[in-house]
């Protein structure tokens, strides 16, 4: 049983990729390197944010992180 598993081959980087794709996942996400299931749209969001001038990318950052402090107190005071 084992020669069997050790005769199979790892799939290439571009089938990978094109089933990631398929799925609308990062390669990271199907691999099991990280739990953040990032969608076809937030990765579009992400390399927007890294296309911009740096001024613009921190404000951008800055904005997010103060949603997300928002978010955490909010929930916070709820419990």
């Amino acid at each position: 049983m084992q020669d069997n598993l050790d005769s199979l081959e790892q799939p290439s980087i571009d089938v990978v990729a094109k089933i990631a794709e398929a799925l609308e996942v990062s390669i990271d996400y199907l691999i099991g390197k990280t739990k953040l299931q990032l969608d076809k749209e937030a990765i579009e969001r992400l390399e927007s944010i890294s296309d911009l001038s740096e001024e613009n990318k921190k404000f951008v950052l800055n904005m997010i992180d103060m949603a997300l402090r928002d978010f955490k107190a909010k929930r916070a005071y709820i419990k």
